[in-house]
């Protein structure tokens, strides 16, 4: 059993949005199942309803241990005295209630310094995330981080195959917090905001499919799967209702 509070991040949000975000290994064929048989309480009564949460409201999940991220084994692909880099594995959030960064804490507990993610990546994505164990390498690395000093690339299988083989592409994202929801834009507009993707064909596939390597000069939310989805070219297994184009 877990027990989670919803803070304010999921006021308004659904029960599923929560619990998916919140349970690293939860899916959502195993919250509706476990919704099915009433075995998630909110506020003390059983429910079978994907309810909209608020607030402070308290939420159990009777599930196997195995799915509640007690695990705290982390996958460390290097580690020295000044860093950390972990493969981040699908389904788990860097920070927020129950995200790796809450893992690396319990890891360290006994660290006067608690490693700090240098950078994020969305909850469904895998890859290394580098963590500062001091204050002065997080200092230092952020500052790397906002200078382009350090690269970072993204492999995405992606249906369509661009014409290029190499593209810098420039668009304007809007995210609408509210609705949960990524606008793309092919002219500047009011609230939105520049990005730049580019991306590098390294395997052309005959089903109509290729495999992308992809670096972001601007970070902006969903900006990889938004972007690439507007130019047209989806991620294979992403879904678009969170992204619109416009």
């Amino acid at each position: 059993m877990k027990k989670l509070i919803v803070n304010e991040k999921y006021n308004e949000k659904k029960l599923n949005n929560f619990l998916l975000c919140s349970i690293p290994n939860l899916s959502s064929n195993l919250f509706y199942k476990t919704l099915r048989k009433k075995d998630i309480k909110v506020n003390g009564k059983r429910t079978s309803e994907n309810l909209t949460l608020h607030t402070g409201d308290e939420v159990l999940v009777y599930i196997a241990d195995k799915y509640l991220g007690t695990d705290d084994n982390l996958n460390i692909f290097y580690e020295d005295e000044n860093i950390l880099i972990l493969n981040k594995t699908f389904g788990i959030e860097i920070i927020g209630q129950n995200s790796l960064t809450t893992l690396v804490h319990k890891k360290y507990s006994n660290f006067d310094f608690k490693p700090m993610p240098c950078h994020r990546l969305d909850r469904n994505t895998t890859g290394l995330v580098l963590f500062a164990k001091n204050e002065n390498t997080l200092n230092i690395l952020l500052d790397k981080f906002k200078n382009h000093e350090i690269k970072k690339h993204y492999y995405a299988l992606v249906y369509g195959i661009p014409k290029e083989n190499f593209k810098r592409c420039e668009a304007f994202l809007f995210k609408d917090n509210k609705k949960s929801q990524v606008y793309i834009s092919d002219t500047p507009k009011k609230g939105y905001q520049k990005i730049v993707t580019t991306y590098r064909i390294l395997k052309k596939n005959s089903n109509n499919t290729c495999l992308l390597d992809v670096e972001i000069e601007t970070g902006k939310t969903h900006q990889i799967r938004a972007h690439l989805a507007h130019l047209g070219y989806p991620i294979i297994g992403d879904r678009e209702i969170w992204y619109k184009r416009n």
